[in-house]
């Protein structure tokens, strides 16, 4: 014990703060006086340090690009991994961010912006094309769905989706 507490006083001296500790110390001794001869960590069984591998990466592009409507948790449940690690890949390592409850890319390529711009003109030109155009809108959520005359601010319709199926059967 002796031995031990003069060591300590001994590392104290030559590193200061930067000493380990004093439970440390009597650990490492004990170590050495089994048989150890490295000071390298032992191998051992596991998870690894970080499940932001490279291949895990890559297991949730693939998923994620089968199926854009997955959520983190679904993709955490299928590849077992949790959610903060599926959430870091998506985000930082596949540069994605939820918008409408789906997952896109950040920055829009070329041919995206294009696409979009085209919709749009599309669009613009039905509406100057028909003056009725709007009264075809329909707006909704996930539970109810509503149709507006817009002139009149007035519902047509509106219910639960199993409302307007039957409406449809009936029509």
């Amino acid at each position: 014990m002796k031995m031990q507490q003069k060591l300590n006083e001994k590392l104290k001296r030559a590193y200061g703060e930067h000493a380990l500790s004093r439970t440390q110390v009597f650990g490492w001794h004990k170590a050495f006086l089994d048989g150890r001869e490295s000071v390298e960590d032992e191998p051992r069984s596991g998870r690894p340090c970080t499940p932001k591998t490279d291949e895990n990466v890559t297991k949730v592009r693939d998923l994620l690009r089968s199926d854009r409507r997955l959520t983190v948790r679904m993709i955490s449940s299928v590849l077992n991994l949790n959610c903060q690690t599926i959430h870091e890949i998506l985000t930082f390592e596949l540069g994605m961010q939820k918008i409408c409850a789906k997952l896109v890319p950040e920055i829009l390529t070329n041919e995206q912006k294009e696409n979009r711009r085209n919709v749009s003109l599309d669009l613009l030109e039905c509406i100057e094309n028909d003056k009725n155009f709007f009264k075809h809108v329909i707006k909704g959520d996930e539970t109810w769905i509503f149709e507006y005359e817009p002139d009149t601010k007035r519902k047509v319709r509106s219910g639960t989706r199993a409302t307007h199926r039957a409406q449809r059967k009936q029509e």
